[in-house]
C-alpha cells in the first residue's frame, strides 16, 4: 500500500485550469483518468487526511504510485479527452458499466445499389439506417416479417442474391410476394430504393401517410369490384397497424428523445435507457456498473452519456435527452452531445406530463434490474470467494490467488509441440491476457521438458520487464538476471545468445498475440508484466516439478506452484509424494477443473491450427521472404511446382518481382524439398502423376491418397 503522500506534486506544480489527469500504479498502469474544470483543485481533494476520504477513493490513492496531467483549453475538451483515455486504458477504479450483449438493431443498407434489410450488431457502418436497439432479435424479425407484405424489401444475403441473379430464380420469399425479387429484374434499381427509403420512413413514425394511402387503394378497388385486390390491401393494413402495435405511443408530440434513470445503493449503480423516436418506444438497453468511488447521480449520468453516444454522430444522438440528475456542470455535457449531432441538443430533467410519468416507467425497470443484478452477483461473487479461499486453505497460500495462470502441452504422436497460458483473476476468465507457445528447444515429444521451457519463457519476461520498469532497488545485480547464462535445455530466442531474456523478449516471434513494442509510457498492458499468485500445470508430480525448477533457477520463489492430474483430479505440489485430494463437491476443485480445461482447449486449438497449415504447406513456403503474391505468380507463370523445380534461374527471373538473388534462393530451395509420394486413386488403384502442393489438380473431385500427413491418426495431448 503507498502512502500518497510520497507521490503528491510540490505546491504549485498543479495549474489552475481545466484538464484530464491520470493515476498510474507502480507497473505504470493508468488505474484512474478524470477531469477538472481546476486541475489544482481537483487533485488537493485526493491528497487530504486517509481517514476522510470515500473509501474506494482511499483504495484508489493508496493503490497509485503517481499521477499526472494534461492541460485543455476548455471543459469540452476535458469530457472529450477523459472518454478517450477511459476507452484506451480501461481504467480499473473508473466507473464502467457492464453489459453482457450487443443489442441487436434493424438495419437498412441504404449504402448499397439494392438495399438489404437485416439484423445488425456492433459497430455501426457509414450509409446504414438503424432502428433500435431492440431487445432481441426475434423482435426486429417479427416486425420486419409484417412490414415486407407493404414494403417487400430484399432481406437475403449477397451470396443468394448473387445466385438467384445466376439461376434467374428467386428465392421462397420472392414466390410468395414479400420480396420484389430485384435479383431476377421484376423490380429496377431505382424503384427499389425507393421502396426501401418508404420502410424507412415508416420505421422513423411516419406512419399516417402510408397508412391513409392503402385505405383509399383498397376503396378504389372495392369501388372497382376488384375484390381480391382490395383483400390484399386490407390485409396489408392489418399488417401495419399490427406492426404499430408492438410500439405503443408513449408520447404524443412524436418526440425523439432519450430517457434515462438510474437506480443505486453505496456499492453498485443500475443505469436505464429508453429510445423513443417518433412518440414510440423503439429499444431498451440497461447497464450495471461498481461504484469504485463516492460519485453522484449526476456524475454517473455523464459517465453513461460518455458510453451512449461517445461512438455515435448525427441522428443518433436525439434532439432531446431526459435524465433524472444533471451533471455538474452541465454546459459541457450538453455542449459536447450537440457537437456530435450537430444541432443543438436538450439535456434536461422532466418535470411533469406523459415525460415525467414515462421517466418513473423507466426508473422502476432500473431499480428491478439492479435487484436481479445483486441477486445473480451474490451468487456468483460467493461462489468464486468461497473457491479461491478454499484453494488457499487446500494449497497453504498465505491469501486468495487473484491471479492465476494454467499452462498445458499439446502435440500430435510428438508433432507441432504448443504450449497454451490462459489467465483467470478473481475467478474469471482474462481472455486478453492469454498467450501460446510454440516449442523449439528440442524436438519430439517430451512434455516435462517443453514445461521447463514454457514457464522460463514465460517468466524470464517477467523479469525482463521488472528491469525495464525499474522494480529492482540494484539494478546491478538481480536474481536470475536475464543476462546471465541458462541452464541446459532453456529456450532461448531465434538468433540469441542462450539465456538472452532481453534478446527472447524482442525477437521470438511464437507468442500470440503480438506486439510491436513495450508501451509502457503510455499505461498499455504489458505482455508478461504482471505475476500470478498461483501457476497450474496439466499434469502430475513431473510436470510440477519441472515447473517449480524454472522457477528455481530464475530465482523466483514467490509464486505457488501446483498440477491438477486428470485421472483422478489430484492437486500436487512440488517435493510432497502424495496429492492433495480435494473433495468433489469442492468450489476451488471445480475452479482448478475450469482453469485446466481451459488451457487444454486453448493448447489444443493452437495445436490443431499449426497442425492444418502444415497440412497445407508446399516446398514454396520454405523460402525465407518470398509472400503468397510472389507464390502466386510463380505458379501461374509455370502451372506447377513440378515444372518451376525444373526451371532454370533465368526462367525463373523472367516472373514479375523475382530477382536473380530470390530466384538463386527458390531453386536452392527446391532442390532441397523431397519429391512427395505418387498419388493413387483409391477407386481404380491408378497411380496418378499429381502435382505437387500450390498447384491445382486436373481432376479435384477424385479421391486421393497421396501418402500425406493427413492419413495420420494419432491421440492429441
Amino acid at each position: 500500500m503507498a502512502d500518497p503522500s510520497s507521490y503528491r506534486p510540490k505546491p504549485g506544480q498543479i495549474p489552475d485550469s481545466p484538464g484530464v489527469y491520470r493515476f498510474r500504479d507502480e507497473h505504470r498502469r493508468v488505474i484512474y483518468v478524470g477531469k477538472a474544470k481546476s486541475l489544482r483543485q481537483r487533485l488537493a481533494n485526493y491528497f487530504q487526511d486517509l481517514a476522510g476520504l470515500h473509501p474506494r477513493t482511499r483504495s484508489m490513492v493508496t493503490t497509485a504510485a503517481s499521477v499526472e496531467w494534461t492541460v485543455v483549453s476548455t471543459e469540452v475538451e476535458a469530457l472529450q479527452l477523459e472518454y478517450s483515455w477511459i476507452k484506451e486504458y480501461d481504467p480499473r477504479f473508473n466507473v464502467k458499466y457492464r453489459d453482457d450483449k450487443s443489442y441487436p438493431y434493424l438495419a437498412v443498407t441504404m449504402n448499397e445499389e439494392y438495399p438489404r434489410v437485416q439484423v445488425m450488431r456492433g459497430h455501426k457502418k457509414k450509409g446504414v439506417r438503424y432502428f433500435g436497439p431492440y431487445a432481441h432479435a426475434w423482435a426486429i424479425r417479427d416486425t420486419v416479417d409484417l412490414l415486407l407484405r407493404v414494403f417487400p424489401v430484399r432481406t437475403c444475403s449477397a451470396g443468394v442474391f448473387k445466385n438467384a441473379s445466376r439461376t434467374g430464380r428467386p428465392c421462397l420469399l420472392g414466390y410468395i410476394g414479400k420480396c420484389s425479387a430485384p435479383c431476377v429484374g421484376r423490380i429496377d434499381a431505382d424503384d427499389h430504393w425507393e421502396l426501401a427509403d418508404e420502410f424507412c420512413d415508416f420505421m422513423t413514425g411516419r406512419t399516417g401517410t402510408y397508412l391513409r394511402r392503402l385505405e383509399k387503394q383498397m376503396t378504389e378497388a372495392a369501388e372497382e369490384m376488384e375484390y381480391e385486390r382490395a383483400a390484399r390491401l386490407r390485409d396489408d393494413i392489418e399488417a401495419l397497424k399490427k406492426a404499430m402495435e408492438k410500439n405503443a405511443v408513449v408520447l404524443a408530440d412524436a418526440t425523439d428523445a432519450d430517457l434515462i434513470a438510474v437506480a443505486e445503493d453505496e456499492l453498485e449503480a443500475a443505469v436505464q435507457i429508453f429510445h423513443v423516436r417518433g412518440g414510440r418506444v423503439r429499444g431498451q438497453r440497461g447497464w450495471v456498473t461498481d461504484k469504485v468511488e463516492d460519485v453522484t447521480t449526476g456524475a454517473l449520468v455523464e459517465h453513461a452519456l460518455q458510453q451512449l453516444y461517445g461512438e455515435e454522430r448525427g441522428d443518433s444522438v436525439p434532439k432531446e435527452v431526459l435524465v433524472p440528475a444533471l451533471p455538474e456542470p452541465v454546459e459541457p455535457v450538453q455542449e459536447w452531445l450537440t457537437g456530435r449531432r450537430g444541432s443543438n441538443v436538450s439535456l434536461r430533467i422532466p418535470q411533469r406530463g406523459d415525460k415525467k410519468a414515462l421517466m418513473e416507467t423507466v426508473e422502476r425497470n432500473a431499480q428491478q434490474a439492479l435487484v436481479l443484478h445483486k441477486t445473480r452477483r451474490a451468487s456468483d461473487l460467493t461462489t468464486r470467494s468461497r473457491a479461491l479461499e478454499e484453494i488457499a486453505e487446500a494449497l497453504d497460500l498465505d491469501s486468495a490467488p487473484l491471479r492465476i495462470e494454467c499452462y498445458d502441452i499439446s502435440h500430435l504422436q510428438g508433432d507441432d509441440v504448443v504450449a497454451s497460458m490462459v489467465v483467470f483473476e478473481d475467478g474469471l476468465q482474462r481472455k486478453s491476457e492469454y498467450r501460446r507457445f510454440q516449442i523449439k528447444g528440442f524436438e519430439g515429444q517430451d512434455d516435462v521438458r517443453s514445461m521447463h521451457e514454457v514457464i522460463t519463457r514465460r517468466f524470464r519476461r517477467y523479469l525482463v520487464e521488472k528491469e525495464r520498469t525499474g522494480e529492482w532497488t540494484d539494478t546491478g545485480s538481480a536474481p536470475a538476471a536475464p543476462g546471465t547464462a541458462a541452464a541446459p535445455g532453456t529456450p532461448t530466442a531465434a538468433g540469441a545468445p542462450s539465456g538472452d531474456g532481453a534478446g527472447e523478449l524482442l525477437t521470438d516471434t511464437s507468442e500470440a498475440p503480438l506486439t510491436s513494442s513495450l508501451k509502457d509510457e503510455d499505461g498499455r498492458p504489458r505482455r508478461f508484466a504482471y505475476p500470478p499468485q498461483l501457476v497450474v500445470v496439466d499434469g502430475g508430480q513431473p510436470q510440477v516439478a519441472a515447473a517449480r525448477r524454472a522457477l528455481d533457477e530464475l530465482g523466483i520463489d514467490d509464486i505457488a506452484v501446483c498440477g491438477l492430474a486428470k485421472r483422478l483430479e489430484e492437486v500436487w505440489l512440488p517435493g510432497d509424494d502424495d496429492p492433495v485430494v480435494l473433495p468433489r463437491s469442492s468450489e476451488g476443485l471445480y475452479l482448478l477443473q475450469r482453469v485446466r480445461d481451459e488451457a487444454h482447449r486453448f493448447a489444443i486449438t493452437y495445436q490443431r491450427a499449426k497442425r492444418a497449415k502444415r497440412f497445407r504447406s508446399g516446398p514454396l513456403d520454405e523460402v525465407p521472404g518470398l509472400g503468397e503474391t510472389r507464390k502466386q505468380a510463380l505458379i501461374k507463370h509455370f502451372g506447377s511446382v513440378k515444372k518451376l523445380r525444373a526451371a532454370t534461374i533465368e526462367e525463373i527471373c523472367e516472373v514479375p518481382g523475382i530477382g536473380r538473388k530470390t530466384a538463386e534462393t527458390i531453386a536452392a530451395a527446391l532442390a532441397r524439398a523431397a519429391p512427395p509420394a505418387p498419388a493413387v486413386n483409391t477407386a481404380t488403384g491408378e497411380i496418378i502423376e499429381e502435382e505437387e502442393p500450390g498447384a491445382t489438380p486436373d481432376s479435384p473431385g477424385d479421391p486421393v491418397t497421396a501418402g500425406a500427413p493427413e492419413e495420420r491418426r494419432g491421440q492429441e495431448t
